[in-house]
């Protein structure tokens, strides 16, 4: 309920926010707007201000629009208010004000987070995976990154972003020092041979980075009554050996049990040894499956912790370079994946962005409004696609214009529209499959 939630408040605000950057770009340039709507489909609710513009919520908030009027004769308006009486550069104008106005909520967003402050961990290396590309690399243990090519990275998140946008590439710069020490390391990763699997593993482990976290002890915590690990008489105290022969690590463990196949224990009780047999059931909370055990841990040591949070002025350069950062990323990850060096299955659709609404919620709002900067930059960019019907596509036909000396044909237009609508359901339909499989 809470992902559905936070899902919704997200897709109305962001929706919001762009579309009001035509709206205002509109109204600017002396464009009447007929309506604006946040969804599509049955209007739920409507008012008109002063103006006559139409304000509506619609059943379907998985998007909107902003109707401007442009010549059509019913509405009876002077030809000066219409869109298409308006100069090339003002409808530029009108058609960029989207993109830019998400742009500009997600500096905003991120300014509010870098001076409210947001805890965070050092992404330091907590182990190596043999023979993987970090370890060929030489990473160490308890090294801390703080800069990949050059670039200046704060967090896992950064450092996480920075890597997937050198996909391919050779001689991969990441540097730092180990955690205790003043000395600069540097490591130079091989990325031409590195496969990101999508939602199945994190891009980090499929590097062989497993970042620094709490330290979880093979000692069960907590048993939770009549759960499957109750019934199959696990207890509190038991120290886990092996799970499905595998020596004991909290992380395979999870992994184990969201198969939803029988785990095998072997646990040591008051010096013997047991083998327990748990089968997962499904939690009623996220559909998870569960075996109802707490593990025992260790909090993360504050040398490993820090807050992001800067004063007024600071923040807002922060805020700059993150947003700017964010672009540059999520264009590299375009790239890579029309190069064919990014699978297309790292796609994510409505419910993976539900997912991480839900999680960034249910963490505090720092989390989520950050999680929603980062949506807003996906969707500017996103819109900014030279294929109709995204803002890009129409920026690309008034550049044809504006080369031309006159529009371009009605015929040219609509066979454009038609190939960009296919390939953006397209798109739309893999992302939405993508994210049921993982699902």
């Amino acid at each position: 309920m809470t992902s559905i939630l936070a899902f919704f408040v997200l897709i109305c605000v962001l929706v919001f926010v762009h579309e009001y950057g035509h709206f205002w770009a509109a109204r600017k340039c002396g464009v009447k707007v007929l309506r604006f709507s946040i969804g599509f489909g049955k209007v739920l609710w409507r008012k008109k201000d002063k103006q006559g513009t139409e304000f509506v919520f619609s059943l379907i908030p998985l998007g909107g629009y902003v109707q401007m009027y442009n010549g059509e004769p019913e509405y009876q308006l002077a030809e000066n208010q219409s869109l298409h009486s308006k100069t090339v550069k003002q409808r530029a104008f009108i058609m960029a004000a989207g993109p830019v106005a998400n742009f500009l909520f997600a500096i905003l967003a991120y300014w509010s987070v870098f001076v409210i402050g947001m805890p965070t961990v050092k992404p330091v290396v907590g182990s190596v995976i043999p023979d993987s590309i970090a370890a060929k690399a030489g990473v160490l243990p308890e090294f801390e990154v703080t800069q990949v090519n050059g670039r200046n990275v704060l967090d896992w998140e950064d450092t996480t972003l920075a890597l997937i946008g050198k996909v391919g590439s050779k001689d991969i710069e990441i540097s730092g020092q180990l955690i205790g020490e003043t000395s600069p390391k540097r490591f130079y990763l091989d990325l031409t041979q590195w496969q990101v699997e999508g939602n199945k593993q994190s891009p980090l482990t499929t590097l062989g980075i497993r970042p620094k976290s709490a330290v979880i002890e093979p000692i069960i915590k907590q048993v939770v009554e009549q759960s499957p690990a109750d019934k199959a008489d696990l207890r509190a105290g038991d120290k886990i050996i092996s799970v499905n022969q595998r020596e004991f690590d909290w992380l395979n463990l999870v992994e184990q049990i969201q198969l939803g196949k029988e785990v095998e224990f072997i646990i040591e009780r008051a010096g013997e040894r047991k083998q327990l047999s748990v089968t997962p059931v499904k939690s009623d909370k996220d559909e998870r499956y569960v075996i109802g055990i707490t593990p025992t841990y260790e909090p993360l040591a504050d040398k490993y912790r820090t807050e992001l949070k800067y004063d007024m002025l600071v923040g807002l350069q922060k805020s700059l370079e993150k947003v700017w950062s964010l672009i540059k990323s999520i264009l590299q990850f375009i790239g890579n994946l029309i190069t064919g060096e990014l699978s297309i299955k790292n796609m994510g659709g409505p419910i993976s962005m539900a997912k991480g609404a839900g999680t960034t919620a249910e963490i505090g709002f720092v989390y989520y409004l950050s999680f929603m900067a980062l949506i807003s930059v996906n969707l500017g960019v996103m819109n900014l696609f030279p294929i109709l019907p995204l803002d890009g596509g129409r920026l690309l036909l008034l550049a044809g214009e504006a080369i031309r000396g006159k529009p371009l044909s009605e015929k040219v237009e609509i066979n454009f529209q038609k190939l960009g609508m296919a390939f953006v359901l397209s798109l739309m339909i893999f992302a939405l499959f993508n994210d049921l499989i993982h699902f």
